[in-house]
């Protein structure tokens, strides 16, 4: 396997974790890394002297083949644009950008100079996800509950945009259908956006989600339940493990092994019932997202989680973000309450 070499942009919470996942893989080289905060990098140097720092992003361009980027959110457009005109492929940390705009003209620019860009959506690759894969998905209703306990860290954007973006981009992974309607509602309860979002998402096959995220919670969740014709899929992202329940025909041609099967009653006559709790193997998903990222430059192929994927979970969520502004307004021309 012949190395390349990536740098590391931005060394704050996140970047630490990716900085010991390139270093833990067999396929990058990690040249170095550039953040500007003093604090960060003099934190990153004590526990890795031996690294690198660039006080100048042109210069780190100059030296490598591709970067990660794992900085605030806005500042995610600018540095992947220098890097982009550079030649450089780019790992982005989602959200892709602060703006669909901002990822639109990103999207141009790859295009235009032939690179590979992966966004880091990284429950595509959680096992409880991975493990689904071989179940044929044709979802009619969408469950997911995304709860976590507050933390400054992450506030610069609203919970939609941090946390409930993750199930955004699964749910337009197992659905292949348009988005036809979306509403919503949210509260920002500790900080200036919200905190706590519900959505309805509902698509033109008539497949409808129903969503919730929040980081004010005393507990975390992290979970999604799939109903489809015959088959029910219940997955938890935090304990890794996923249930799958799934009908058949008795004359089904796919009939799993009859020692697995227990016979059940439905309004359309005899059926077969399936129930499987698949083995999940433990993984680093993000080593093993900036992985298949090295695997989609050495073998030329589109990335797992690729930029137009990206551009549609960050446009859902900004079309969810518009209802909660909606609502917002309402509920204050209402009450008549002041904005704090």
């Amino acid at each position: 396997m012949n190395k390349l070499k990536i740098g590391l942009l931005g060394v704050g919470h996140l970047g630490k974790i990716h900085l010991k996942c390139i270093l833990a893989t067999s396929c990058w080289e990690l040249a170095g890394f550039y953040d500007p905060d003093e604090k960060n990098a003099a934190s990153v140097l004590a526990q890795y002297p031996e690294l690198r720092r660039f006080v100048s992003l042109k210069d780190l361009l100059l030296e490598v083949d591709a970067v990660d980027i794992v900085t605030p959110t806005v500042t995610h457009y600018v540095l992947a644009t220098q890097a982009l005109r550079a030649g450089k492929h780019v790992f982005l940390e989602k959200p892709v950008t602060e703006t669909v705009s901002e990822g639109r003209r990103l999207l141009k620019l790859a295009e235009k100079q032939g690179v590979k860009v992966q966004v880091g959506h990284v429950e595509r690759f959680n096992p409880a996800f991975q493990a689904m894969q071989g179940v044929r998905s044709n979802p009619m209703f969408i469950e997911g509950h995304r709860l976590a306990a507050f933390s400054p860290r992450g506030t610069d954007v609203s919970v939609i945009l941090d946390l409930m973006i993750h199930d955004l981009d699964l749910i337009l992974q197992l659905v292949n259908s348009p988005v036809k309607h979306v509403s919503a509602s949210g509260v920002a309860v500790l900080s200036h956006t919200p905190d706590i979002a519900n959505a309805r998402i509902e698509f033109a096959n008539g497949c409808v989600a129903n969503l919730t995220a929040s980081r004010i919670s005393l507990k975390q969740m992290r979970k999604m339940r799939i109903f489809q014709p015959f088959a029910y899929i219940s997955l938890d992202f935090l304990d890794k493990t996923a249930q799958i329940v799934q009908l058949f025909a008795p004359d089904a041609a796919n009939l799993p092994p009859q020692d697995q099967l227990m016979e059940f009653d439905t309004p359309g006559g005899k059926k077969w019932l399936h129930m499987q709790m698949p083995e999940t193997a433990p993984v680093n998903a993000i080593q093993r997202e900036l992985e298949t990222f090295y695997d989609s430059i050495a073998q030329n192929t589109t990335p797992v989680v690729s930029l137009s994927d990206g551009l549609r979970a960050l446009d859902l969520a900004h079309r969810i973000l518009k209802e909660v502004e909606k609502r917002v307004e309402i509920g204050l021309q209402t009450t008549g309450i002041p904005l704090p």
